[in-house]
């Protein structure tokens, strides 16, 4: 609870025909954390192959995997999650790849019909709203086209172009019909003598209007075109379903199949991944890795089971080891503990000798949370819907449960200190206030907070000092703006404050100020006495005029902070 779990460094020999199987041992598992050990290889000719080309391998899976997904979302199926950790892998590439290009050409075939069929669909419904406006006029539109003295456009366009468009036009003759309007869209006909047809396609462009094309197949009257045109766009939305039918089937019959296959696939990929990581010795490849002591023999075990030719060696690594900084860590926290692990790897994973703080965390984060938002009746809206994600109540929130938990010691802490503030809902008359209320008693509620502020950053100082101790790192330990020094000027300050608020107190201003002075000298001198106990040179890296300005600048950031 209090440290990340305790690892040990596993070391394993084994045959080449062992691979696989122990592959899929060590990633059931759950916690194996692999060394890339590929640049360990056994002396061999130039030339020559060393076992499987599990590199080539593991691209060609990742490039199966890239396409089973691009499939798995066209045919809209989710790629959940493996019910089983025993999902073996794939042993015939070639077969999966058949299998998936012939359901791709199936599948693209059947959706690049919809797309076609969707936009011969809008073309239609485009026409046939354009063709409303004059569908009374008795003339035949094919013959627009063919008018001896007159030349004709039959477009859509913004409204906003139609001035444009007649002063474009000031100079020739011509006739303009707004025939019918819609959002910020015109249906216009254009008119005009067919000797100046240049120029009135030239002003219709700049206008941005879109000439009316007549479709293939689609001649007479405008009612006459409605008609056809509605006749064969029922056809379309038929065969729309039909086709989007066809589709629906295959997800419905093949869901299983194709997660299935999915997941078998990206295993494949994530063990020949991983394999390619391994070092390759003559007849014999070497697995080196980290994970949790306590699944240690476990593992052995699994391997005994798979052969007795498997070479297995476990190193526990200690926490205050001068390397442990090396070692990967692995959070082991439990319940409601757990849930507030997240927070913590959003700012950094801890290492692996410090101690984790995600139980610090969890007392202090929902209870400062409750403090500032103090809402009886808000908190248990928040806790309702924390315990609902919580709860994995709602299949597509289950992800969130640890998210829930938060919410909800949240929305249980705001609870009550609503009930110690009197306020519910943001009515501070409708209940009596237990303890007090904020807005009445605002230097009260100011105090309480800053303490807070202090006691959490002071707890913080002393975990970063403790982690420090244990890894031996004097350097950092008395000159680090988190170590002894850190700390000192943090409490000079602390106490210099105090003194401004509260001048009865009789703190000793004199000695918070020299300690103040002290402090602040030592963290702008830490990088070159670190460097001189170090024994690293140079000493400094510019001039001292430079880095005096520079520790300036970083001293100030750090109190700022």
């Amino acid at each position: 609870m209090f440290y990340p779990q305790e690892m040990s460094k596993i070391e394993l020999v084994l045959p080449e025909n062992q691979i696989v199987p122990v592959m899929e041992a060590l990633g059931n598992s759950g916690n194996f954390q692999q060394i890339d050990m590929s640049h360990v290889s056994s002396e061999y000719q130039e030339g020559e192959q060393i076992g499987q080309n599990w590199g080539a391998k593991a691209s060609t899976f990742a490039a199966l995997e890239r396409r089973l997904r691009t499939l798995l979302r066209k045919l809209d199926i989710d790629e959940g999650t493996p019910n089983d950790k025993t999902i073996p892998p794939i042993t015939n590439e070639r077969m999966i790849y058949r299998w998936i290009e012939g359901f791709e050409l199936q599948v693209n075939e059947l959706i690049l019909d919809i797309e076609s069929e969707h936009k011969s669909e809008e073309e239609l419904r485009s026409f046939i709203r354009l063709l409303q406006p004059i569908k009374e006029v008795d003339f035949e539109l094919d013959r627009l086209q063919n008018l001896d003295y007159i030349f004709m456009i039959l477009g859509i366009g913004p409204k906003v172009g139609l001035d444009r468009l007649r002063t474009s036009l000031s100079r020739v003759p011509f006739e303009l019909l707004v025939l019918d309007e819609y959002d910020d869209q015109a249906v216009v006909l254009l008119a005009g003598p067919r000797q100046n047809a240049d120029v009135l396609e030239r002003a219709a462009r700049s206008a941005f209007i879109i000439p009316l094309r007549i479709p293939e197949g689609y001649h007479g009257t405008p009612t006459e075109m409605i008609e056809a045109m509605s006749v064969d766009l029922e056809k379309l939305e038929q065969q729309i379903v039909g086709q989007q039918g066809e589709i629906d089937q295959l997800r419905k019959s093949r869901e299983h199949q194709f997660r299935q296959i999915f997941w078998q696939v990206r295993k494949s990929n994530m063990i020949a991944s991983a394999i390619n990581r391994f070092g390759k010795l003559r007849n014999s490849y070497l697995v080196v890795g980290w994970m949790p002591s306590e699944q240690v023999e476990v593992l052995r075990q699994k391997l005994k089971l798979i052969s007795e030719d498997i070479l297995f060696e476990a190193v526990t690594m200690n926490r205050n080891a001068s390397d442990s900084q090396q070692i990967p860590s692995s959070l082991q926290n439990k319940g409601l503990i757990k849930a507030f692990q997240s927070l913590v790897t959003i700012y950094g994973q801890p290492q692996y000798g410090e101690v984790d703080p995600s139980i610090l965390l969890a007392l202090s984060f929902p209870v400062l949370f409750g403090a500032m938002f103090g809402d009886a009746g808000q908190g248990l809206v928040l806790t309702l819907l924390g315990g609902l994600l919580a709860g994995k109540k709602i299949k597509s929130l289950r992800s969130a449960s640890d998210l829930g938990v938060v919410v909800m010691l949240c929305g249980f802490f705001a609870t009550i200190f609503g009930i110690l503030y009197g306020s519910f809902f943001g009515l501070e008359d409708l209940i009596p206030p237990l303890w007090f209320r904020p807005m009445d008693n605002i230097m009260q509620i100011l105090m309480i907070t800053v303490t807070s502020g202090i006691v959490i950053l002071a707890s913080a100082f002393s975990l970063s000092i403790f982690n420090t101790v244990r890894h031996k790192d004097w350097t950092n330990l008395f000159f680090s703006n988190h170590g002894i020094t850190g700390f000192v000027l943090f409490l000079a300050i602390v106490g210099l404050g105090a003194n401004i608020i509260a001048p009865n107190l009789g703190l000793p201003t004199a000695v918070f100020s020299w300690l103040a002075v002290i402090a602040s000298i030592a963290l702008m001198i830490a990088e070159p006495v670190g460097r001189l106990i170090n024994k690293q040179k140079p000493i400094l890296h510019d001039n001292i005029l430079m880095f005096f300005i520079q520790a300036f600048f970083e001293l100030f950031e750090i109190v700022i902070a």
